[in-house]
């Protein structure tokens, strides 16, 4: 059963990229781990203000668009361009959760409410506009946020934390700037903990994005065109995005909400006219099944296993022949000996499904459609890649001939590993050799058998059926063809 996708959204107002260098803020840190962190500037034509940034970070549109100039947002166009959490609560009735303590974004002070209509709102206006009355503010916000994120079902979420921009106001980007930002980053892991903690969090996938609007100058106060006040940041994890991965074009504000949508596998409608885009990553290294992936030798191996059967007195039905796909020999051997209670013994047929396959292999084997253009792909992107096959290491070699074995960094064939797939190991095997955790590889694959090592292992999945069809599903995308396969 697929897991439902969700989508936390944690805006921290006016932190520094550089002042996080020297900051302890390990649940970010697990977050960008888990996923990417990286610098957004803010575009030229918008005032680097809280209000225009963070209202191009929820609708995905740009400040020309929104018209959200100011701290003050008279004037603008939120009802034509609304932030994804009332888009997805009006037009697709979806549960959505809003907490602040600014007014602009939930009241309808100096213009607002920027948000209008999420399904679910928790506000709490600081005391007083100093430091420490921020702070208390974040705290019942985050309070109110966890006991939501807990024991509600929000489908999208967004949860905004003010205290680091008015302590750089009041104090300037020192001491207590820090110390406020390291408080909103244990703030952040409080909300982490809440999703974790949540009874059905086995059978959801969440997406986590924390942003922030802009930077500061060193004596606290934005609004010109410094790079310390031009330069936001954000990190983004989820079961789409392969641990460590690098976008690969700049990621900008309007970005965000365009990721919120592709989180929750929300085609964006072309009349919402938005200008950001989900953000297209490469992954640290990508593992590729051979067998229905790179090569057309499905074909070969089920010719090979209906010879083999018939020789011992079966004959093959279609739907038998679709259950020897992805199987490794002795697992074939196993399956066929079942089958044909009269066949020689299993070390016999395992033999005879290798000589036979292999024969038919040496004869030439034809790559699938853009193979050859992934493979150049990578090589010249420098992606480390590996050769993960379920088939015996002399097939694995035949095939390399016409492959090139200079492309891959390793190959894992049958046998090298204590289990074969469905089993995990031959993935776990390859990302070890590589030297990278499973969640960082992104696995190509054709077969369910494969898919289901592949995810077994942690590995995000893109399958490229081949004779059997598969759902996509989160940390999985189905594609037509390899030729597809445009960006990862």
């Amino acid at each position: 059963m697929p897991r439902a996708r969700r989508v936390l959204v944690v805006g921290i107002d006016g932190v520094r990229l550089d002042t996080l260098a020297r900051v302890p803020t390990p649940h970010l840190d697990t977050v960008a781990d888990s996923g990417f962190l990286v610098p957004v500037t803010v575009a030229e034509s918008t005032p680097t203000m809280s209000g225009p940034c963070w209202a191009t970070i929820v609708t995905g549109v740009r400040v020309t668009k929104h018209a959200v100039w100011s701290n003050d947002f008279s004037g603008h166009r939120l009802g034509v361009f609304p932030d994804f959490t009332t888009r997805l609560a009006r037009q697709d009735g979806r549960r959505t959760y809003v907490a602040a303590a600014w007014e602009p974004l939930v009241t309808v002070a100096d213009g607002g409410p920027m948000f209008p209509r999420p399904s679910r709102l928790t506000h709490h206006a600081p005391a007083a506009d100093t430091p420490q009355a921020w702070e208390d503010a974040d705290e019942a916000t985050v309070r109110d946020a966890v006991a939501v994120l807990t024991h509600e079902d929000p489908e999208a979420s967004f949860v905004y934390l003010g205290a680091p921009d008015e302590t750089a106001h009041h104090l300037g980007c020192g001491t207590a700037y820090e110390e406020s930002i390291a408080a909103a980053d244990h703030r952040l892991g409080r909300l982490l903990t809440a999703l974790r903690t949540r009874t059905t969090y086995a059978d959801e996938a969440w997406t986590v994005l924390v942003v922030t609007d802009h930077g500061h100058r060193d004596e606290g106060g934005h609004g010109g065109v410094s790079e310390a006040e031009r330069t936001a940041w954000l990190a983004c994890a989820g079961p789409d995005i392969t641990a460590g991965a690098r976008p690969l074009r700049p990621v900008r504000h309007e970005d965000v909400a365009a990721q919120v949508y592709a989180a929750l596998d929300r085609t964006p409608d072309s009349h919402w006219t938005l200008d950001g885009t989900a953000v297209p990553t490469l992954p640290q290294a990508v593992l590729l099944d051979m067998d229905g992936t790179l090569v057309d030798t499905e074909p070969l191996w089920l010719d090979a296993a209906r010879e083999v059967a018939a020789a011992h007195g079966h004959t093959l039905t279609d739907e038998e022949g679709a259950g020897v796909l992805g199987r490794t020999c002795a697992d074939t051997a196993a399956y066929l000996a079942t089958l044909s209670p009269g066949a020689a013994a299993g070390r016999t047929l395992e033999t005879d499904l290798e000589d036979t396959f292999l024969t038919a292999v040496e004869k030439g084997v034809r790559l699938r459609p853009g193979a050859r253009d992934l493979l150049d792909r990578l090589a010249d992107g420098n992606i480390p890649t590996a050769l993960v096959s379920a088939s015996p290491r002399r097939v694995v070699d035949a095939v390399l001939k016409t492959l090139g074995a200079e492309v891959f960094r390793t190959t894992v064939a049958d046998g090298e590993t204590d289990r074969s797939k469905p089993y995990p190991d031959p993935y776990l095997e390859a990302a070890a050799r590589l030297h990278l955790p499973p969640g960082a590889c992104l696995v190509v694959e054709d077969s369910p058998t494969g898919i289901a090592a592949a995810e077994a292992a942690g590995c995000r999945v893109v399958a490229v059926p081949s004779a059997t069809p598969i759902d996509a599903a989160p940390g999985r995308r189905v594609l037509e063809s390899l030729a597809h396969l445009t960006v990862f």
